[in-house]
Formats: structure tokens, sequence, C-alpha cells
């Protein structure tokens, strides 16, 4: 059947089944079970007006109920200043896809080298690539970086500190990568570098991988741990929420061989789960291990400034074999939001932002344990989250804060939640969550 959209003709359909040796279309999904095949028609509704559509989902979006966010988990509700979505919205930044030609792609690869140089500097890392899908995905692409730049190890060390989302990302890829993964046991909600120390000892790790600040919230001292790794031929894998960097020790400064993590604190929408993008940052000797592509910049025949593929990894610029990577999603206009992010914020407002989410979480986790009904499950310094235990019902809790129109934290176990708080958060919003729960 021909559809008035689609490009083939008849003949073009049936130069193709020939092709590839059978009669018909049906004949191409023989192998498909009967009983998950589509019969009749699609169930499409009447066409409607402009008008119409406008109206139909203006009343979808009146069901939707915006709450009041104090829940994180590696997602946060940040502020987005107003001229980044009209800036990327222009049809030359939307409707770029990636930059096969980089000769006609000199805006995207611009944009693209400014926001290497821009993480580099925030994650304190010699070099930053692009292209990462989300920071799940870029923690388990450094891991089997790290099994790659090791010669005779197999084993990646991961920290029970390390958010369960994404170590359950990491053990999918290690696993048909055959890289052998264990975890590092935690101790009252940090690492336990004696552990991890003794598991360096007995040999055949690659890489460790630990989180700052970690799936609690808490600010972790990594003082020694790099050399521990370095000394045992290991490279240390640390992953971080990107808009903490602004004031936190940055993981160059400890020592980390690969920068991991997720850009959506740069200013992304939560948008209800994405898109996001994920950031990797390297020091120079790992820069033909890194994934994705890395964008240089160069002098035209002309003697003007241009911006070339310098580092093209991935399996559409080589045999796939011998690629680092397989994904192919290119995550350049989100790239493009934290950069316009962090160039209007600029490195103060970066700091000031990231400072009123540290202040607003500590006076909300000391008003929680006024009440007497909460307690710190982790006596440890903390950024803009933390987990306490409660004396009731957790879900109870949850239930009660939606109803006000609060979106009151992540539970953590039956007795315990999770807070975070933004620099959006007010007093007003956080007196009032503190208000309900004391009742």
């Amino acid at each position: 059947m021909a559809f008035k959209y689609f490009p083939h003709t008849e003949q073009d359909i049936n130069e193709m089944l020939a092709r590839v040796g059978v009669k018909s279309l049906d004949d191409l999904y023989a192998d498909v079970p009967e009983s998950i095949r589509l019969k009749g028609g699609y169930n499409l509704p009447e066409a409607m007006s402009e008008v119409e559509i406008r109206q139909f989902f203006d009343n979808l979006c009146r069901d939707d109920k915006q709450l009041v966010c104090f829940a994180g988990a590696g997602v946060y509700d940040h502020y987005t200043p107003s001229i980044i979505p009209y800036i990327v919205e222009r049809s030359e930044y939307l409707t770029s896809y990636t930059p096969y030609q980089a000769e006609i792609s000199q805006g995207t690869l611009h944009y693209i080298f400014e926001y290497q140089t821009m993480m580099a500097r925030l994650t304190g890392m010699d070099i930053s690539n692009a292209s990462m899908y989300d920071g799940t995905t870029a923690t388990a692409e450094a891991v089997l970086m790290a099994a790659a730049a090791a010669k005779k190890a197999d084993t990646v060390l991961v920290s029970e500190t390390v958010d369960p989302k994404t170590v359950a990302v990491i053990k999918t890829y290690a696993h048909f990568h055959g890289v052998n993964i264990e975890m590092i046991r935690q101790d009252n909600g940090v690492t336990d570098f004696a552990d991890m120390g003794k598991r360096l000892g007995e040999g055949g790790v690659a890489g460790v991988v630990v989180q700052q600040p970690n799936r609690y919230g808490i600010i972790e001292d990594f003082t020694g741990v790099a050399d521990s790794c370095h000394d045992k031929k290991a490279l240390l894998v640390m992953n971080s929420v990107a808009a903490d960097l602004a004031l936190l020790k940055t993981p160059g400064e400890w020592g980390a061989d690969i920068v991991v993590g997720d850009g959506q604190s740069l200013g992304l929408p939560m948008s209800f789960g994405g898109p996001y993008v994920g950031y990797m940052c390297c020091t120079d000797k790992l820069m033909r291990k890194m994934p994705g592509r890395i964008v240089g910049e160069t002098r035209d025949s002309h003697g003007n400034r241009a911006f070339v593929l310098t580092l093209q990894a991935r399996e559409q610029h080589i045999r796939r074999q011998k690629a680092t990577s397989n994904i192919c999603s290119n995550e350049s206009l989100m790239a493009l939001y934290a950069t316009i992010y962090m160039s209007v914020m600029g490195k103060q407002g970066l700091k000031e932002a990231a400072q009123l989410s540290y202040a607003g979480a500590h006076y909300l986790c000391d008003e929680l344990v006024k009440t007497g009904h909460f307690r710190l499950a982790y006596d440890r310094p903390f950024f803009n989250e933390f987990c306490v235990k409660y004396d009731g019902d957790v879900d109870a809790l949850r239930d009660e804060l939606e109803r006000n129109g609060i979106l009151g934290g992540v539970k953590v176990a039956d007795d315990e939640i999770m807070f975070a708080v933004t620099e959006k958060r007010t007093k007003d919003e956080i007196d009032r969550l503190v208000a309900l729960v004391s009742k």
C-alpha cells in the first residue's frame, strides 16, 4: 500500500524486495508471529484544525500539577536564564544534528569548542569531549575507557556510594565488554578506603569509580585516593554533579584521571526526564582512549580562525570493532544549552547559585531536625542534598507533601528520605515544607 508521505513508489518497493530476495512485504515479515502483527488500519483520531490542536494540548497541560521540587538524586530544579531557550530555539541550532561535514558546521563546532573549554576549566582537567548521552552512560564509558587503558587488568572497582542508577548502567556495559565489576564497601555513608586499598593490593584493577558528592549528598574526602590508585596502575574515575564543582574542590585537584557526570545542573530544565547531556574530561595522556569527538581550533587557508573535528573515535568514522564507543546520539544542542548557561552566569554567578543551594539545604536540614521527627542519617558534611531518618511513614509523608504542592524528596529506605535544595527554593517554600511535616 502506498502512503501519501512515503517517498517510495510501488516500483521502488518492488525493486528493494527483489534485491533482498522476497516477493512481497508480507514475505519480508514472515518471521514475525501472527499474534503480534497489526491487523487492520491504524487507530488514529480524526484530523483537527490548528485551533483545535492548540486547545487539545492546552487542556492536557491543565492536568499537569506543578510541584515545588525538593527532590534530587541526580536531577535538580535549577534556574534557567530566559535568554537560553531563545537562543537554542533559533533554527540554525535547533535543526542541527551532528557536524559530519565540518567545513560547513563552523557555528556548531565553535560552540562545542567553547563547551569543551568551559568543562575542562570547571573540572580542573586537561581536556573535554562532546557527545556524551547522559551522566550514567558517560560513567559507564569511563569504565570501559579505564579497562582499555590497562594492559593486563580487567576489573573496575565501584564504590557503594555511587548512585545505584549509575551502577546499574555500569554493570550492563561491563557485562557485554568482558569487564569485571566489584563493589567497594561503604562505611557510614562514605567509601571504605581501607576496603579499596585491600582490593587494589590484590592486583588486576584497571580503575576505581567514586562519586562527589555521593549518592547520599555527602562530600567525601579523597585525599591520597588518586595516589593509591596510581601506585597500583589503576585510574581514578570521579563522577560529579557539574554545578557543584563551582564551589567544591575540582576532580583535577583530587588527582582524578577521568571525570564524568551529568550536565543537567547547568541550567537544563528537568523536563520530565530529559534530554540531558553527559560530560567527560580527562588527562592529556588518555585523550586517544576517550570516546566521542573533540573539536579543535586551527587556521584556514586565509589565516582566519577555524574549528575542526580533531578527534573522532566513534564507529561512524572508523571500523566498528576499533571504535571506543558506539553511542551515536549527538547531544550538542544540550551542550550549547550548558555553554550559554555558563557564559551568562559567569564564574561568580555559578558560585552564587551553588552557595545558595548549599545554604538552603543546611537551613532546611536544621529546621527539620528541630521538629523532633527527623535526624541526620549520616553525620557527614553535605552540599545541597542530605538524607534524614524519619520517625513516621515516609510514603505517607511524601503523599501529604504532594497534596500540598510539594515534591518532597526521594525515598532512600523505609525510614529514610533525601531532600535537595537549589537556588530556586525560597525561605518561604522551605518554611512551608517544615510547617507541613511538623503537624
